[in-house]
């Protein structure tokens, strides 16, 4: 693998122009931002204050050059020793203590600067270049040279004839220096381009970002990319709504049903859910909705269409365990077989980005068709965004990425336990989403009831009747249609019409699951003697 390749990343030739020449640093998706790479032979300024990762981010491109066949030199200015640093790169992954000093070799030149100044710099980093055969040089400390220039002017001739010989020996450079916030620097006018790293606290939370300020020769992608630095060194997360920008048009074509394997759910929507769409699954807590979620993997697994668990807030054991208890006897027979794969998110501080290329890159991997994909909470993706009015853009291009994959998605998302209405925490993807699935508790006669409704099937008939459903240890049933209630969702039904002579078990409303007795019971209460003996009903 060549790292100044004209790959998929290199710019490519248009109307007559020589395509340009990369440096593929392989960073984990900087390549990405920069569409290929850095420009063979220019300079970039990396900017960011101290603990921002601007040691860990240069030495790790020096690395991954080495490693494909190129010469580095790190040169530092007043910064912290070599032992030291190389003592804390060690523990990442990225690091090979083979290839020093033969391709990757480091400097101290503070006391050469020190000495002979700005003048005397330039000599030694031109000498142990050309004797290196240098292709990618670093300098660390650049704050430390600026206090030796007499002025921004003569900074900034320093600059380019730094530039100047790096280009003739095709050499790329990387310049580091601290900056703070509202920070001018003129010299950055001189390079090619800019990262500027930050480091930010969201509340409690730490945040690391990376922005190509400025970047010559080719496009890059604007905007602030999350940054995680991890034993495998910097990885960049760019924006999900920027990576997937420009998704297919269109998906696959030939679609078949989805069912649930519930008789009555699967003919209210005459068959179950199209394949390639998106399902958003909406209900107060306790309401059924991860089983209802694992019922449709499970329907699938049984099909042989392989199915992804994507959940934050149910360990794997957990959740085979309440499948086996509500009637899901071979669910765990599917896990163990690798049909249904479960991706358990643990509850602690997750990039939002990251996730969704940790979904997306594994469902890549598993090289399936049909996949049914159960995503448990909404919530978990929402907690992890710094910028909450980012939700809806992300979660419109996370979805239409999944259509175009050809993975049939069903997502959940809560409502308020508490509420005398129906609220969308997240109103906008009601027009993203292809189907909306309501569940909720209902009361009546001091009963609570769970209802189910379709709110919308798009290209698709369907029945929108308001069902009841119960959970019992035998499986998941949804009944015939909740008649003779009115203001069901407001979470307080109340009778239209009950005739006096009709027994409560012939009503059309069924007492809750484990209470079947107590409808009888209500309705003896509801029934006082006159002084006659005859029987009137209660206006209470």
């Amino acid at each position: 693998m060549s790292n100044t390749g004209d790959g998929d990343g290199s710019a490519t030739a248009a109307e007559g122009r020589r395509p340009t020449k990369r440096l593929v640093t392989n960073v984990p998706r900087l390549d990405f931002i920069t569409k290929g790479g850095l420009i063979q032979g220019s300079s970039y300024a990396i900017i960011g204050p101290p603990g921002s990762g601007k040691t860990v981010f240069a030495n790790q491109i020096a690395f991954e050059h080495v490693r494909t066949g190129g010469k580095a030199l790190y040169v530092t200015l007043l910064t912290e020793s070599h032992g030291r640093m190389l003592e804390n790169l060690s523990q990442m992954t990225f690091f090979d203590a083979s290839v020093i000093p033969e391709r990757l070799q480091y400097l101290s030149a503070y006391r050469e600067l020190e000495k002979e100044g700005l003048r005397g710099l330039l000599d030694l980093v031109r000498k142990n270049a050309q004797q290196h055969g240098t292709t990618l040089l670093i300098i660390d400390g650049m704050d430390a040279a600026k206090e030796f220039a007499r002025s921004d002017l003569t900074f900034k001739r320093f600059l380019q004839d730094l530039q100047t010989f790096c280009s003739i020996l095709g050499c790329t450079s990387l310049l580091l220096a601290p900056h703070h916030a509202g920070e001018i620097h003129p010299e950055n006018t001189a390079v090619d381009g800019i990262f500027e790293l930050s480091l930010w606290l969201h509340g409690p939370r730490a945040v690391r970002e990376l922005i190509a300020v400025k970047f010559r020769g080719g496009p890059s992608l604007l905007g602030r990319h999350e940054v995680e630095i991890s034993d495998q060194g910097i990885v960049i997360h760019p924006r999900t709504e920027v990576q997937f920008a420009h998704p297919a048009a269109a998906g696959r074509e030939d679609r078949i049903r989805m069912p649930f394997g519930i008789p009555r759910l699967d003919d209210a929507m005459k068959g179950g859910l199209l394949s390639g769409s998106t399902t958003l699954l909406l209900g107060a807590p306790g309401t059924g909705k991860t089983l209802l979620g694992l019922r449709f993997l499970l329907e699938g697994a049984r099909a042989g269409q392989p199915g992804v668990y994507f959940g934050f807030y149910e360990t794997p054991p957990r959740l085979i365990e309440k499948a086996l208890g509500t009637g899901m006897k071979d669910f765990k027979k599917y896990v163990d077989e690798g049909l249904i794969e479960i991706q358990w998110q643990p509850p602690l501080e997750h990039n939002l980005d990251s996730l969704a290329e940790r979904l997306l890159e594994r469902i890549a991997e598993r090289k399936v068709s049909r996949l049914r994909l159960f995503i448990d909470g909404v919530a978990g993706f929402r907690s992890a965004a710094v910028y909450p009015d980012r939700m809806g853009r992300f979660f419109s291009a996370l979805t239409h990425q999944l259509r175009m994959m050809d993975v049939t998605t069903l997502y959940s998302d809560e409502t308020p336990l508490f509420s005398p209405g129906v609220e969308m925490p997240q109103p906008e993807a009601a027009a993203t989403v292809e189907n909306v699935i309501l569940v909720r508790y209902v009361e009546l006669r001091s009963q609570l009831y769970r209802l189910l409704s379709i709110m919308k099937m798009r290209e698709s008939a369907y029945d929108s009747g308001i069902r009841e459903f119960s959970i019992s240890e035998d499986g998941i049933t949804v009944a015939d249609t909740f008649e003779s209630a009115e203001s069901i969702l407001t979470g307080h039904a109340r009778m239209t019409s009950v005739p006096p002579a009709r027994s409560p078990r012939k009503s059309a409303v069924k007492a809750p699951l484990g209470t079947r007795g107590g409808a009888k019971k209500k309705a003896a209460k509801g029934v006082k003697k006159s002084p006659a003996g005859t029987s009137r009903r209660s206006r209470a």
